[in-house]
């Protein structure tokens, strides 16, 4: 699986921003996905997670109701859609392919990574 993040950059507090993953290989189709993020000197951190239907996400507490994941399988994409950002929401954003088709907050059970996308939100 080789996973493409991308539509990071910098942002000002409160704005919004859409970022994408494609899955090159076209695994994922079956399997839950997910963002993390890590900010500098931070451990890597859940975000959100969709199932393999879209039919269940899962949000991390500090970015929900400001967040919106969506996937489309057709197309082998993921896009977490950003609002209301803050400046705590700075950070590298990873994309993820889960080992299982329901969704997961749990770092160990995604298996591909890709290289990541900076977010960085100014005050």
């Amino acid at each position: 699986v080789q996973l493409q993040a991308f539509g990071g950059g910098l942002v000002q507090a409160g704005g919004s921003l859409r970022l994408s993953c494609a899955d090159s290989k076209r695994t994922s189709s079956n399997n839950a996905m997910g963002w993390f993020r890590q900010a500098p000197g931070k451990e890597r951190e859940f975000v959100a997670s969709i199932s393999w239907n879209s039919m269940t996400t899962t949000y991390a507490d500090s970015v929900k109701g400001r967040s919106t994941i969506s996937r489309d399988r057709a197309k082998n994409t993921v896009s977490l859609q950003m609002s209301s950002l803050k400046p705590e929401d700075t950070a590298v954003y990873y994309c993820a392919v889960a080992l299982r088709s329901t969704t997961t907050s749990t770092r160990s059970e995604y298996r591909y990574w890709g290289q990541g996308t900076l977010v960085t939100v100014s005050s």
